[in-house]
């Protein structure tokens, strides 16, 4: 993979963590710790999911272990998982982390306290920033 292409995927990433960032900030609303819309966060926590697949894809090829599509054409959590375990633990575990929160408890089951979906955005830009070529900047998460 040229350093283009892993820059492309890195801000394609970073977009994705931004957009969803932006989601909670501007529509979901917040008082007490806890974000207001259960709508807005879901629709947040998928796009940083899906933005934390885009990075894991992308960091899995760079270390030689691509997920590769089954002939049903879907990828499960399981395959991810496998290839992590051979390649970096401490990164299965920040995908294990942002997996259960964001996918989870964020999306599927609606949760709204935003310290949780602060952790799960937490490990998403780690997961991020492990594909940052050198020279640019890394992801950092909004106060």
């Amino acid at each position: 993979m040229s350093t283009k292409e892993r820059e492309g995927r890195y801000r394609e990433a970073v977009r994705y963590l931004q957009n969803a960032g932006s989601i909670l900030h501007d529509k979901a609303g917040k008082k007490d710790n806890r974000y207001l819309d259960e709508k807005y966060v879901r629709m947040a926590c998928g796009t940083a999911y899906n933005g934390t697949l885009l990075a894991l894809d992308t960091y899995l090829e760079l270390k030689g272990k691509p997920i590769r599509k089954p002939r049903t054409g879907r990828v499960d959590v399981s395959d991810y998982r496998k290839n992590l375990s051979l390649v970096d633990k401490k990164l299965l575990n920040e995908f294990n982390t942002t997996y259960n929160i964001l996918h989870l408890a964020g999306y599927y089951d609606g949760e709204t306290k935003a310290s949780v979906i602060r952790a799960g955005m937490e490990s998403a830009i780690e997961i991020v920033n492990k594909i940052k070529p050198a020279g640019l900047e890394g992801l950092q998460l909004e106060q």
